[in-house]
């Protein structure tokens, strides 16, 4: 009687791994020719800049040559050790309607003219169109977004919708003879942009100057009544809301608000809920919570009925988000810079060759298969 016979392992199959091997590397070989082929072939793009983006920054440069006029008329003129671009838009370190810090570096990085093509960017991804009635809410920390946000809108031919608080952070519009009021008669009187806003307020805490000095809110307080327009004076953030919303319910007509701009960080748009400051700067792509109403801003408020909202604050992030230079001397030219890039895009030959190497490795797979068996 036999025992059981030992196992072996099955003998290799002579050549396959030579086979295998060739292969592999005829595999690889395939793929750096094709690699190298679509390195070589050059990528399509789009005709030019978006020529609303372009119609929004030659507007906003208009803008700034009618304020640099305006403002070197003044007694004051233009300080060129912080006005270093001589812009008119950068302020005073410090003045009786000052309400918080501010970053000179940021003040004149938010004077690029091209800043006003991303706002137009920021509008489109909104869904603003020819005709929209757009809300915007501005604190004078920072005239020149202010300004290109209106430029922005103007390009794109929308309606804006404008409640303009004059308080103002260091080097905003915080000299009290130019506030943003001052600027945009100046606008209006050189034809470069006419609006008026709906409402105006003293701005800073409160939304009535409780962080300037009392000589400085009565001074505004005096600017906004010898306006004319309509003075919002209300501590209650929640009745401060309210008040805002039906100004620019009135003020969109009989359309509805197609977006919301908040410009600086202005105590009514802002609320007081700690979680807006988590807000990424540009096209709010994911809202902040919604707090209760008593904290609750025209930011989150707009959010609430489902409006977009662009939030121009945080200028470096910004700046970085949209491929602006960092205070930067000269400024760029209406079109310049890597915001009016053209995207690249792969061209139909590249198409046609990526789906040839896909077609003849899983042709080869199925080959080398095949073949294994035999």
């Amino acid at each position: 009687m036999t025992g059981p016979k030992s196992w072996r392992p099955a003998r290799p199959i002579p050549g396959a791994a030579v086979h295998s091997t060739r292969f592999l590397v005829s595999l690889a070989l395939l793929s750096l020719a094709f690699f190298a082929a679509s390195r070589l072939i050059p990528v399509s793009s789009s005709s030019g800049p978006d020529p609303d983006m372009l119609r929004a920054a030659r507007i906003m440069d208009d803008a700034i040559r009618a304020v640099h006029e305006c403002a070197e008329s003044r007694p004051a003129g233009i300080d060129p050790r912080s006005d270093v671009n001589r812009t008119g838009f950068i302020g005073l370190e410090s003045s009786p309607i000052t309400t918080s810090p501010g970053h000179l570096e940021a003040k004149r990085t938010s004077t690029n003219p091209n800043f006003a093509a991303a706002v137009v960017r920021m509008l489109k991804e909104a869904g603003v169109g020819r005709g929209d009635p757009v809300a915007v809410g501005a604190s004078g920390s920072f005239p020149a977004l202010g300004v290109a946000t209106l430029a922005a809108i103007r390009a794109l031919e929308a309606k804006p919708v404008l409640i303009l608080s004059l308080g103002a952070s260091n080097w905003g519009a915080n000299d009290p003879a130019f506030t943003g009021l001052e600027i945009l008669d100046c606008l209006r009187r050189g034809g470069v942009l006419d609006v008026r806003p709906v409402a105006l307020a003293v701005g800073g805490e409160n939304d009535d100057g409780s962080d300037m000095s009392a000589e400085g809110r009565e001074l505004l307080a005096g600017k906004i009544e010898a306006s004319g327009l309509p003075f919002l004076r209300e501590p209650d953030l929640a009745a401060n809301v309210r008040r805002r919303m039906a100004f620019y319910r009135e003020g969109a007509g009989t359309s509805s608000i197609k977006a919301f701009v908040n410009v600086g960080g202005s105590w009514a748009n802002m609320g007081t809920d700690s979680r807006v400051l988590e807000m990424k700067p540009g096209f709010a792509e994911s809202p902040p919570a919604v707090p209760a109403p008593e904290k609750r801003g025209v930011i989150q408020e707009m959010t609430s009925r489902r409006i977009p909202v662009i939030h121009l604050l945080y200028v470096k992030g910004l700046a970085d988000r949209y491929g602006l230079p960092w205070d930067p001397v000269p400024l760029p030219r209406p079109g310049e810079g890597l915001l009016f890039a053209p995207a690249a895009r792969p061209s139909a030959f590249t198409a046609v060759l990526a789906l040839a190497y896909i077609a003849i490795v899983v042709a080869a797979l199925a080959v080398y298969r095949i073949r294994s068996r035999d």
